[in-house]
């Protein structure tokens, strides 16, 4: 009767998730209802956009783009990035020259990196997280993490059974009944991920679902002008760049740098 403990093991995995999606789901909904109105009529401004899309990362990137655009930054294929003009015209730009240093001239990569984690950006989005617009930190993968250890059930659940199937038969209980028996919690495990695909997702590390519906709003903005071409770096980040020089840039890949 070995079989029946790796039975009770494969339902306690399976509880133990599917309850944890249930509830990670139920908060979410939570949100959503007191974040319904959250926003209202309100623009999203470009670095709001950058940080709802894809997070302090994505502030820096459009910072640098729009500086490097306006002639303010220069932005080298080889991963360079010079100061033209030190004059900050935000505080956004002010972070991005602070991080580049005194000497002007700096590796990308360790900018976008200090760039990303300066004040500016926290309280930018400690701001939008009061507006109900972002996703508290931590909170973000609630939902998840909750579905990512549903599937660790499913396949748990899995081996359990294959195990059950491949020992040695010590009692008259048949096979096929013992895979039945494992086939239960492995139905509630999949029924769960099912609903979850269709009723939790898209999942959204940075928009609440209020931020989600403003930044919706902004692909529905004509294009064709500067203001356009930078909300969509914003939103789709650097691979939005058509610019060859620029991307390379951005993409650029050497020695990780030093301190």
């Amino acid at each position: 009767m070995f079989w029946l403990l790796l039975l009770l093991l494969a339902w306690a995995f399976t509880g133990t998730a599917c309850t944890r999606l249930c509830l990670a789901a139920l908060r979410a909904a939570a949100v959503d209802a007191r974040d319904a109105s959250a926003g209202g009529e309100r623009d999203l401004t470009l670095y709001e956009a950058a940080f709802l899309s894809g997070g302090p990362a994505r502030v820096a990137d459009v910072t640098l783009v729009s500086m490097a655009r306006q002639r303010r930054l220069l932005l080298a294929h080889t991963g360079w990035a010079t100061v033209v003009d030190p004059r900050g015209r935000d505080e956004m730009e002010r972070s991005v020259i602070g991080a580049i240093g005194p000497e002007g001239q700096s590796r990308i990569a360790p900018v976008r990196a200090r760039a990303a984690g300066a004040e500016a950006v926290r309280r930018l989005a400690d701001g939008l997280v009061r507006a109900g617009l972002a996703v508290p930190e931590g909170a973000g993968t609630t939902v998840g993490a909750a579905v990512r250890q549903v599937r660790a059930a499913a396949v748990a659940v899995t081996v359990l059974g294959v195990t059950a199937l491949l020992l040695p038969v010590q009692t008259g209980t048949p096979r096929p009944l013992v895979g039945a028996w494992f086939a239960l919690p492995l139905t509630l495990a999949l029924s769960c991920l099912a609903i979850a695909r269709f009723e939790v997702h898209p999942y959204s590390r940075w928009a609440s679902p209020a931020g989600q519906r403003l930044l919706s709003a902004l692909a529905g903005r004509p294009a064709g002008d500067e203001r356009s071409f930078l909300t969509s770096v914003a939103v789709r980040g650097i691979r939005a760049i058509g610019e060859p020089e620029l991307r390379a840039a951005l993409t650029h890949r050497d020695q990780p740098w030093r301190e």
